[in-house]
């Protein structure tokens, strides 16, 4: 599956017990529609939770409102809230990620930078 949608916050790496480390954020997909018979426009936004497993050092580019495309498969994570409720949350499994800019990036100092269109991870971060 493909989905085009922006980042709600930084990607955060986190790192398992043996070593693995996933990257983890957050979009959000905005869609409209106009039901029959009425002339107002109805808005959505659908939050979706996000990891990708394939190389942490992308992480530095997932940064709060960059528009990414992606690929991959969706999930859904079934629990009970601390008021006892059924909850859920969308899920989507990366397998690929396309950066097209309009967002920040850290330099090698941490220092926040504006990011250019259309970035590409260098082929020397790639784990293979």
């Amino acid at each position: 599956m493909e989905m085009t949608a922006r980042l709600t916050g930084d990607a955060k790496i986190s790192t398992l017990k043996n070593d693995r480390q996933v990257v983890n954020f957050s979009v959000a997909i905005n869609d409209s529609y106009k039901a029959k018979g009425n002339s107002e426009v109805t808005k959505i936004v659908t939050y979706v939770q996000c990891d990708y497993w394939v190389n942490p050092a992308i992480a530095r580019y997932l940064t709060k409102g960059i528009l990414v495309e992606l690929q991959g498969r969706v999930g859904v994570n079934a629990y009970t809230g601390k008021d006892g409720e059924a909850k859920a949350t969308l899920t989507f499994h990366v397998n690929t990620i396309k950066l097209h800019g309009n967002g920040k990036q850290q330099d090698n100092n941490g220092k926040i930078v504006p990011m250019e269109a259309d970035v590409k991870v260098p082929a020397d971060d790639l784990p293979f």
